[in-house]
């Protein structure tokens, strides 16, 4: 699950296509013996930029002014210990913030999935998501990053970062020992989220009147992760919140009664030495269970927006239905198209989204908290202009996601929006696959 955003954004599409074919030699020397034993991993590093390409494909982000922006490597980085998997030094984009903005700033934290054992980390080491040797020298700013003010009302000029993702544990892990059976890997996560505010610190943010920690996917269960010890750096006069974006991973059964997710976070979090992280996790748990958002989120005390859609495409098909639980491929058209779902499958989706309902229902009664909860089958919504803030974004109760966002930010007013059962709401922009790779 690379860089989840369904958005050209976060890579060039040419980017994106070279490292979806080398995914796709990978499978191939696999084998399909081993093909199958990787499915969920290999998955993970493959399906956001899937995601993207799918939604590039069918649903080109409207025209921007934005420039590129350039990437900036952590100075002194592997004397921080603050480097990817592979000991490449880690890195962000900074575009400057002008005029009523410049004392305000909006950090991104990228997304890209997890590796769960030292396999599927050695693959990420050689792509974007394991090594700043492979990350994109300038890329551009759109959604939520654009510095477009019709795009981005509310956030356009201030002071915007894109943290890049190459930790492989959501910005989390902290581990002393590069050897791991003959081989270096660096799980650093922590140390690089350290780093990178510390340098950001010196260039303003620590003058910060008003800050705004948000991220995709694994970046949005960072965000959640995070979002507390970022307010603690902050002056306590500022308004910092946070929000999370298609970060709201559901601990919930596969279709073959599996808790596919939760095994997958617990080889994380042993991997990365993460158990002792978690104040919130109790002795009789699973260490998968601490890694859920629905158990970080109890002991936040800054304010959060959780911007999700009922219906994710992409726990649709890697939490909900992936490969391993559905051998008969009876699911595979709904997850390419959710037009194709039949009834049994509507039921089922419909099931997946009340179990996300329940799971934030805590959130109802937090104050000052914020949800945009629609019915979309996409996943990651804040960096792409088009379902961001444009004449065809997506709606709930006639606002866009970046009113919604915006108003819940300047406490212009309550923000709690559930929308109603898919199909109901035209405004969506369903993404469709074309069939999945297949090992042979």
């Amino acid at each position: 699950m690379a860089s989840p955003a369904p958005s050209s954004a976060s890579a060039p599409a040419s980017h994106q296509l070279r490292l979806c074919h080398q995914l796709r030699l990978g499978w191939r020397r696999r084998g399909r013996g081993g093909a199958v034993g990787a499915t969920f991993s290999v998955a993970l590093l493959a399906a956001a930029l899937l995601l993207a390409l799918s939604y590039y494909a069918s649903s080109p982000p409207t025209a921007s002014s934005s420039a590129l922006v350039g990437l900036t490597l952590v100075r002194r980085a592997k004397e921080k210990g603050a480097v990817c998997l592979d000991g490449s030094p880690s890195g962000y984009h900074l575009q400057r913030g002008s005029g009523t903005g410049s004392r305000s700033w909006l950090l991104h934290l990228e997304g890209g999935g997890w590796c769960r054992n030292l396999r599927s980390c050695a693959s990420r080491q050689k792509s974007v998501l394991g090594s700043s040797r492979y990350m994109e020298h300038q890329i551009e700013f759109a959604g939520i990053l654009s510095n477009d003010r019709f795009q981005n009302p509310d956030f356009y000029n201030w002071n915007r970062v894109k943290i890049r993702y190459c930790d492989g544990a959501s910005f989390s892990g902290d581990v002393k020992d590069e050897l791991q059976n003959g081989t270096k890997f660096f799980f650093r996560g922590q140390r690089i989220w350290e780093a990178v505010m510390g340098e950001l610190l010196l260039k303003g943010l620590s003058h910060a009147k008003q800050a705004f920690l948000t991220g995709c996917s694994a970046g949005g269960l960072a965000t959640f992760i995070h979002c507390d010890n970022f307010r603690a750096l902050l002056p306590r006069d500022s308004r910092v919140k946070c929000l999370a974006d298609g970060g709201f991973f559901l601990d919930v059964e596969d279709i073959s009664r599996k808790r596919t997710l939760r095994a997958f976070y617990s080889d994380v979090v042993r991997l990365q030495d993460l158990g002792g992280k978690f104040s919130h996790c109790s002795q009789n748990m699973d260490l998968g269970q601490c890694f859920f958002p629905s158990e970080v989120v109890k002991d936040i005390i800054t304010p959060v927006f959780v911007l999700n859609t009922a219906y994710d495409a992409w726990q649709v098909q890697h939490v909900l239905a992936p490969e391993a639980s559905d051998p008969q491929h009876s699911w595979l058209e709904c997850k390419l198209d959710i037009r194709k779902c039949d009834s049994d499958q509507l039921e089922i989706l419909q099931g997946l989204r009340k179990e996300l309902h329940d799971a934030i229902s805590e959130l109802k009664h937090k104050r000052n908290w914020g949800f945009f909860i629609d019915s979309c089958f996409v996943h990651c919504q804040s960096l792409n202009s088009l379902t961001w803030h444009s004449p065809s974004s997506p709606r709930v109760n006639n606002k866009t996601i970046a009113d919604a966002v915006g108003d819940w930010f300047f406490d212009r007013r309550e923000v709690k929006e559930i929308d109603c059962e898919y199909p109901c709401n035209p405004t969506c922009h369903n993404l469709v696959f074309s069939r999945p790779f297949k090992g042979r």
